[in-house]
């Protein structure tokens, strides 16, 4: 993937629709002046470049001058965000409660008090049915300082009344921020190392659970504080590989936006992401039928108004959904019907790679290698995995680890022997600086150091014996993850068994598709 840009001006002109690129334009015409349109032609300069890059842009625009470039780029980046404010507030509630906000403001400044606690009524109730808790906060801090400062006689009892849901509402605040803190923290551990590897993480993540997590959490009733809630348990279960537990509350997390739909529209991309996980949640309890009708309501919902209007609304279900039709494949069995998916993924890579966080690419990247692997296409396997190896190791250390992995299997595969020495001693390297050699991993590695040299005769009954120590350690939960990432368990089947590896995994597919089906 090619380097990102870093220029800010650049990123919010490409994020752009024509609707708003149209709109911009009779914005500064009607409220510039005509050195001001200068920023214009800034702005189609910027528009028609499709990287970044300064010494260019100053060399087809000699008008624009070096020392000019600085303040014209700031200037032409705040008329966008003004011009943007215009088209937009219909459709934000933030939008809408600062706008009211700013006419409390300017009615307070004319001196025109009963005028502006009027209006800071209105956006209390708005607020307050948004489940907008700092914006209410605002409110009232505004409306006490109105009665400190004026006798307004406005209602009776106002002090004490302001007094109650001041406290009420710093209260909810106080318990909003924990949660909030604790589901960042839990998603930034997974973020940095995958899955609990062993006891010593798994007391170390429950510790820090047991010590954050707020002692009144069972009398929550606010939905910022159940959604907190929700998820620092599902990151709580999914790095502790209780996939059970995560399921059962990556469904409240749904199940809560379902119950306000309204709050679809005001936090959409926390909706989006709770899909995500429920159907993260169906996939690793191989739940086909359920995961299948989550998935198919994920897709409708793609193509609403609420994600189609909205840039980042449309690149968060991009990511989240093609994720989810992967792992559709990959528990069907179908990998070389799923390989049919890469070209519009990789378009797509491209055209939101200004947006797209690295972590999520290292996702993409890992999945579509295991697709061709699947398929048996072990080269083009190799070269995704490449691109996780060859990037710098900042994150998601389990993803690296098993790249390497099957990177080295894929070798295997190809035959290609000479490499291997060197590849076993790399990737036992990396794996063990990393502290992450599972049981699973460590009896791969022997069974790969050993039977690279091995006639085909002998070499079956060395799968067999991988294949009997691998089945035994599916029961251990700190294995399940080796699992997860690399079914190594079909891939020894199909090798026992002289069948392409989607066979084996589809065959498993429709004997449990047809059991299910009986019970």
């Amino acid at each position: 993937m090619p380097n990102r840009s870093t220029d800010s001006l650049f990123q919010l002109i490409k994020s752009l629709e024509k609707s708003e690129k149209r709109n911009f334009k009779l914005y500064v015409n009607r409220h510039s002046s005509g050195e001001d349109l200068k920023i214009v032609q800034l702005f189609d300069a910027l528009d028609k470049m499709d990287d970044y890059d300064e010494v260019l842009l100053l060399l087809r625009n000699k008008s624009i001058k070096k020392q000019q470039l600085s303040n014209m780029k700031a200037h032409l980046y705040r008329q966008i965000l003004s011009s943007l404010r215009l088209i937009k507030q219909e459709d934000n509630v933030d939008i809408q409660l600062h706008e009211q906000m700013d006419h409390a403001r300017i009615l307070y400044n004319k001196g025109l008090y009963l005028q502006s606690l009027k209006v800071l009524d209105r956006m209390k109730e708005f607020a307050r049915s948004h489940n907008q808790l700092t914006y209410l906060q605002q409110v009232l801090f505004f409306e006490k300082k109105i009665e400190t400062l004026h006798i307004t006689r406005s209602m009776q009892d106002r002090a004490d009344k302001l007094s109650v849901q001041s406290n009420e509402v710093n209260t909810r605040l106080v318990l909003v921020t924990q949660l909030s803190n604790l589901s960042l923290q839990l998603y930034s551990w997974y973020i940095k190392n995958g899955m609990a590897r062993n006891e010593k993480d798994e007391q170390a993540i429950q510790q820090f659970f047991d010590t954050h997590l707020p002692p009144n959490v069972a009398d929550i009733k606010g939905f910022y504080e159940k959604l907190y809630l929700f998820q620092s348990y599902c990151w709580y279960a999914f790095i502790r590989q209780d996939f059970l537990l995560y399921y059962r509350y990556t469904n409240k997390w749904v199940e809560l936006f379902e119950k306000d739909t309204f709050m679809i529209e005001v936090e959409t991309a926390h909706y989006i992401k709770g899909m995500h996980n429920l159907l993260s949640a169906h996939f690793d309890l191989q739940n086909y039928k359920k995961f299948n009708e989550a998935l198919q309501k994920f897709e409708a919902f793609s193509l609403s108004d609420i994600v189609t209007h909205n840039y980042n609304n449309q690149i968060q279900a991009f990511v989240y959904l093609h994720i989810s039709k992967l792992n559709k494949h990959f528990m069907e069995g179908t990998f070389s019907e799923g390989v049919k998916l890469v070209p519009y993924i990789e378009e797509k890579l491209e055209e939101y790679r200004l947006y797209l966080d690295r972590h999520r690419v290292l996702v993409f990247y890992y999945k579509i290698a295991s697709l061709y692997f699947g398929s048996a296409d072990y080269e083009t396997t190799v070269d995704y995995l490449n691109k996780i190896i060859n990037w710098k190791v900042d994150l998601r250390t389990d993803l690296q680890c098993y790249a390497r992995l099957l990177h080295l299997i894929a070798h295997y595969e190809l035959g290609n022997f000479e490499l291997l020495e060197y590849l076993f001693k790399s990737v036992y390297r990396f794996m063990a600086k990393m502290e992450n050699l599972s049981h699973v991993e460590e009896d791969i590695f022997k069974f790969l150091r050993r039977s690279f040299g091995l006639s085909p005769r002998k070499l079956k009954p060395e799968f067999e014996k991988l294949l009997e120590k691998l089945k035994q350690q599916q029961k251990s939960r700190f294995e399940t993850r080796a699992f997860a990432y690399l079914d190594i368990i079909s891939w020894l089947e199909s090798k026992i068994d002289d069948v392409p590896v989607q066979d084996v995994i589809r065959k498993k597919f429709l004997n449990e598709s047809k059991r299910k089906s009986v019970v």
